[in-house]
């Protein structure tokens, strides 16, 4: 995975889905945060953003997705858990197939890899400024209608 540590901090590249369905989208968080954030994860070296996408959900909950357009690209400069993150980030616009088992919006999903319990849930769209969604930028985004592309610098240090 494309995660380093420089000059005292985690730099690492990530791609994120965006799954929209019926004014709702799909998010998650792991035990503990207090936060939510899109599913994905760190690109490999050597492997396309949106073949990240396709390999994790599948990883994360088990599904076929289909990786559609870029809509965000995303410099985001953050700490966790003590340390300084630089990530760049690739958002793609994401499908679920029309029998997917995760559509139902008024359940919780676990996802199914053993060593990392993901809780995943369906929020509305017009809602996501109610809840903690990083990087923060996302909720103004996710909102608009129809999506539009954007290169978004998010810090949350100096």
């Amino acid at each position: 995975m494309i995660s380093v540590h420089l000059h005292g901090q985690r730099f690492q590249v990530r791609a994120a889905a965006i799954i929209l369905h019926a004014g709702h989208v799909l998010v998650h968080r792991a035990p503990g945060d207090a936060y939510w954030a899109l599913p994905g994860g760190r690109v490999e070296v050597g492997e396309e953003a949106s073949a990240t996408i396709v390999r994790e959900m599948k990883e994360e909950l088990g599904e076929e997705v289909e990786c559609g357009e870029l809509l965000h690209i995303a410099e985001n400069f953050f700490d966790l858990a003590g340390q300084r993150n630089h990530e760049i980030g690739f958002y793609f616009l994401v499908s679920l197939a029309d029998t997917s088992g995760h559509l139902d919006k008024a359940r919780i999903y676990r996802g199914i890899e053993s060593h990392l319990d993901l809780e995943f849930r369906w929020f509305p769209v017009t809602e996501l400024a109610a809840i903690n969604l990083r990087p923060t930028f996302l909720p103004a985004s996710l909102a608009a209608n129809p999506p539009v592309f954007s290169h978004a610098v998010q810090r949350e240090y100096p």
